[in-house]
C-alpha cells in the first residue's frame, strides 16, 4: 500500500483538529500535532524532550531541528509505516524546506498538503463565540451550541468564561501571524503540485467528505 504522508494547513478555527480526528479513523493514519508531540516528549523525558524543555523553560521557541527530530522519530514508528497526518509544522517556508530535506534523507516525501481555508471574519466569529466552564472545562459556543442560561454551565452550574486565546484582539493577532508566516506555504506547496484547497465555510461533515474523497484519490493515483 502506498504511503499517505499528509500535512494539514489552515488558520486558527478552521477545524483542522476535528477533521484530523475523522481522517485518522478513515485511513488508519497517526495524527502528529506538533504541540502534542512536544508536550509528550517533555513528559516522557526523551533526549529531544529534554532539549525542548530547556528552550521552553527559558521562554524561547523550540528550534526547528528539534521539532523535525521529533517528527522523524514519529515517522520511524510502526504506526507511521503507511503514512501520517501532520498538523502545526511547518509554519513557514524555511521550515518546509528543512522538513522536505529531512524526509528525503530517510527516503520519504510528502503525498499532499490539505489546506482548509476560512475568512478572517468567520475565524473571529467561531473562536470568539467559544465559552468554557471554570469547574470542569465543558465547552459551548454562543452561536452553534449555546448554554441554556447565559454564562452558566448546563452540566455543573459553574461560570462560563472566554479564554484569553478566544478574545477577538488575540485572535486578530494570531491571524496576522498566520498570514505573515504560514499563508505563504500555500503558494510554496501549490508550486510543487502538492496543494489541495478546501472551503472551510461549510458543515464539518461536508468538509470531511471532500477531504476524504481527495485523500482517496491520492491513494488511488499512487497505486497506479
Amino acid at each position: 500500500m502506498p504511503e499517505l504522508n499528509l500535512i494539514l494547513v489552515g488558520p486558527p478555527g478552521a477545524g483542522k483538529g476535528t477533521q484530523a480526528e475523522r481522517l485518522t479513523d478513515d485511513f488508519a493514519l497517526p495524527y502528529f500535532a506538533t504541540g502534542n508531540m512536544l508536550r509528550e516528549a517533555v513528559t516522557a523525558g526523551t533526549d529531544l524532550g529534554k532539549k525542548a524543555k530547556g528552550f521552553m523553560d527559558a521562554g524561547d521557541l523550540v528550534p526547528d531541528d528539534v521539532i523535525i527530530g521529533m517528527i522523524l522519530e514519529s515517522l520511524a514508528s510502526d504506526d507511521a509505516r503507511d503514512g501520517f497526518l501532520l498538523d502545526g509544522f511547518p509554519r513557514n517556508v524555511e521550515q518546509a524546506d528543512a522538513l522536505a530535506a529531512a524526509m528525503a534523507e530517510v527516503g520519504r516525501e510528502l503525498t499532499g498538503v490539505l489546506a482548509i481555508e476560512l475568512s478572517d471574519e468567520e475565524v473571529i466569529r467561531r473562536l470568539s463565540g467559544r465559552r468554557t466552564c471554570v469547574e470542569n472545562g465543558h465547552s459551548y459556543h454562543l452561536d452553534f451550541d449555546p448554554p441554556n442560561s447565559p454564562d452558566v454551565c448546563d452540566q455543573d452550574g459553574s461560570a462560563l468564561i472566554q479564554r484569553d486565546d478566544d478574545n477577538p484582539a488575540t485572535i486578530k493577532r494570531r491571524l496576522e501571524v498566520y498570514h505573515a508566516q504560514t499563508a505563504p506555504l500555500l503558494d510554496y506547496y501549490e508550486q510543487r503540485g502538492l496543494l489541495q484547497r478546501f472551503d472551510g465555510d461549510h458543515t464539518q461533515s461536508e468538509v470531511h467528505e471532500k477531504l476524504r474523497a481527495a485523500i482517496t484519490t491520492l491513494r488511488m493515483q499512487d497505486e497506479i
